[in-house]
């Protein structure tokens, strides 16, 4: 087995169809079909995504959670059961392009020493969506809280910890982390560093992965040669924007887990003045009603 690819399923059921179409024709229109496996885990859902995948897709090896364990846990129990060299992370609210997966082979393949490819993600309207970037150091959280990052000059100067340029992305490039909606990793790369860290339920597990992927010795590289539309965001369903009162959270475990002590406070002053900033400039000035309530929840999380 060449390749497996885990697709992780949460309430997004129309989606998830979609994405298991696509993901399909793919592989048949590379004749992949005895190289290539497809392992559905769902978290739990609500709505009929596991009747749906068992009436039109009966192909797909499906794992059923009893319970919404999370993004990390779920993919490592994808991955414990896959037999693939590589695996490929790919979101259920995605589509992919007839020629995926032989590009994503074809680069794993082309490259020594490859710990993990991240591929260009695109909206539904077809612009690029910023999908990858550098380790938050504390020089890097203090430029993004601070919106320094988000100037076009500079960002090509100062490797931000999220890459926001469109240019950046028509390029190859070997950057620090990429997007866990489509990530592809080796097996042998999995087996030195371990799988996802289950601690971390959603939103930014595929920075720290990275992060030890690096630390072991693999590089990390984003291509635009495979395309994949992401339709982000759609399996969140709340009043709250999704993802960044988790990457908050996150990063503050990020640091207690792989940096200096003495970084720990002032990444979470960092964390207290960006969040205050956005809850001035979006929710009160900007009046949106949904990013005051983020940023107040958020500025909330970080203060305790």
């Amino acid at each position: 087995m060449t390749l497996s690819i885990i697709i992780v399923s949460y309430n997004t059921s129309t989606l998830l169809i979609q994405n298991l179409k696509s993901v399909i024709s793919s592989v048949e229109l590379s004749k992949l079909n005895d190289q290539v496996e497809v392992i559905v885990v769902d978290n739990a859902s609500r709505d009929d995504s596991v009747l749906k995948v068992k009436k039109l897709v009966p192909q797909v090896r499906l794992i059923q959670n009893k319970d919404n364990v999370g993004f990390a846990k779920a993919n490592n129990a994808g991955i414990l059961i896959s037999r693939g060299k590589l695996i490929l992370l790919i979101n259920s609210d995605t589509k992919v392009e007839k020629d995926t997966f032989l590009n994503l082979i074809a680069e794993a393949n082309g490259e020594n020493n490859v710990g993990a490819i991240g591929s260009m993600l695109l909206n539904r309207n077809g612009s690029i969506q910023p999908s990858t970037g550098y380790f938050p150091n504390l020089i890097k959280v203090f430029f993004w809280m601070s919106f320094i990052d988000d100037i076009p000059i500079l960002s090509r100067f100062i490797k931000p910890y999220h890459i926001e340029e469109s240019r950046f992305y028509l390029k190859r490039h070997y950057v620090d982390w990429v997007s866990g909606a489509c990530m592809l990793v080796s097996r042998d790369v999995i087996e030195k560093v371990g799988k996802l860290d289950e601690k971390i339920f959603m939103y930014g597990e595929e920075v720290e992965w990275c992060y030890r992927i690096k630390k072991a010795g693999f590089s990390v590289f984003y291509t635009p040669s495979c395309q994949i539309y992401h339709f982000k965001g759609k399996s969140a369903h709340n009043r709250y924007q999704p993802g960044i009162i988790e990457e908050f959270t996150t990063l503050l475990y990020f640091y207690l887990k792989h940096k200096p002590r003495w970084q720990f406070p002032i990444l979470k002053f960092f964390l207290i003045y960006g969040a205050l900033l956005r809850l001035i400039l979006f929710g009160i000035i900007a009046n949106r009603t949904d990013l005051k309530a983020t940023y107040g929840k958020a500025l909330e999380m970080v203060r305790r």
